[in-house]
Parts: C-alpha cells; structure tokens; sequence
C-alpha cells in the first residue's frame, strides 16, 4: 500500500478515540495529545470534529465520548455474524457448568469479548462484549497466541505493556513463550490467578469450518471453589464439545 492510498486525518482521528478508555473517559486536548503523541491543535481539531459531529461531548475543558461511539463498535458486531451464532451455546454451557463462559477474539495484543454468558460476577470489573483485556495473562488470549506462529506471537508479546497485576503472572517473554509452547501442544490454556487474584480460568481455540483458529471460548470460575489444576478434569470436555459443535458454523 502505497503513503499516497492512506488518510492520515482519518488515522489521527482514530488514534484520539482509542485515546478514551475505562481509565480516561474524560480527556483535555493536553492529554488526549500527550496520550495519541500527536500535537495540541491536531488533537484539538480532531476532538472539536468528534464533538461537532456528536460522538464526544465537550463541557469547555474536558471531552468524553457520547452512547454515539457505540454505533461504531456495532457496525462490527452487526456485520459478524459470530456473536449471535455463539451466543445460544455459550448460554447453554454456562447453565451445564453453573460458571461463566466467554468468546474472544485477538486484536493486536488484546483480547476482545464477543459474547459472554455470566452466572456470577468473577472479576471486578464487569465484563460485557466489548471489554477488553491483555491477552498475554488471560486463557483465551493465550490460546489466540498460541494459534500464531511463534515469531509473530513473541513480537506481539514484547511490544505490549506487560503488568504483574498479582504475584502469579508471567511476565517476562520467554517465560510467557514457553507457556504459550505448552498451550499448544495439550490445546487448551489454564490461567491461576494471573488476571486478577481468586480467579481461574481455561480455554480452548474455536476452529471454523476450515480449521483455522478464529476465536477462544473459556470459562471462568473462583480460585477458592475450584483450584486451577481441577480445571482441565471439570470444564476441559463440556468446552471441547462446544467447539466441535460451533466449527461447521464458523464460515
């Protein structure tokens, strides 16, 4: 692709919406600027667009995101047909298991829910399509990575920001790729408490129609009723059911 084929207005414009995030939802143009690296009247002309065009609100010193930003996020869901074709089965796999189920896809060096099926809430955030969480500790995100060849997956892996959220999680890239060797070779991911403290969770790859990983399903459950090593014996099966029954729908 040819500099002269890409829009770098509508580029910036993007980088100043992923700016938002759970931890920033109001932004000045200082620190959308400092955030997206770009300079101050940029930012400023690229908010000052998002506002006018009613996907931001602006109250003269601080911008957020109005419910407008969503109809993006929709246009994908609405276009694949992923979500709804999983939805029926994660719900039934959640009530078999009595534990949460999930669908998640990889983008760049983050997982993103897709679906979701929860009994209880086993984090402290509430996941819902659309959250979002580092795929290097998380069990479908090592799944995903596992699925990659391995110089691709070491890439993605020292260019993200890599946070020991609890004294269990893998940081370091050779640990991680290690791991991620492992994964591949039984095909399922077990997580103890690496995302957050009192919660495991397992996944394993969604194939589609033509064997290609195109997703990860898992299920999650707390550390103090279920350890990590009795995952694979109570969960391992009903997940691997699932996604046999899913692959001939994934086209």
């Amino acid at each position: 692709m040819a500099d002269t084929d890409l829009m770098g207005g509508f580029a910036k414009g993007l980088r100043v919406i992923e700016a938002f995030g759970e931890n920033t939802p109001k932004l000045s143009i200082a620190d959308v600027s400092k955030i997206t690296a770009l300079d101050r009247a940029t930012a400023r002309r690229c908010l000052l667009t998002l506002s006018e065009l009613g996907y931001a609100d602006y109250d003269g010193k601080f911008f957020s995101l109005t419910p407008r930003i969503l109809r993006l996020g929709h246009a994908y869901l609405s276009a694949t047909p992923m979500p709804n074709i999983v939805q029926p089965f994660l719900d039934r796999l959640s009530e078999e298991v009595g534990q949460s189920a999930s669908v998640s896809v990889l983008d760049g060096w983050e997982v993103v829910y897709i679906a979701r099926a929860s009994q209880r809430r086993v984090m402290s955030i509430n996941l819902t399509a659309g959250s979002r969480l580092p795929a290097y500790c998380a069990s479908m995100g090592r799944v995903l990575l596992a699925s990659m060849p391995p110089d691709q997956a070491r890439t993605l892996l020292e260019q993200c920001p890599r946070t020991k959220n609890t004294p269990h999680t893998m940081t370091e890239p050779d640990e991680i790729m290690a791991e991620l060797q492992r994964v591949r070779g039984q095909g399922y991911a077990v997580i103890n408490q690496e995302l957050e403290l009192g919660l495991c969770s397992l996944a394993v790859p969604l194939h589609d129609a033509k064997g290609r990983v195109v997703a990860a399903v898992n299920i999650g459950a707390p550390a103090a009723q279920i350890a990590a090593d009795e995952m694979a014996d109570r969960f391992l099966r009903p997940l691997q059911r699932i996604a046999a029954e899913l692959r001939p729908m994934l086209r």
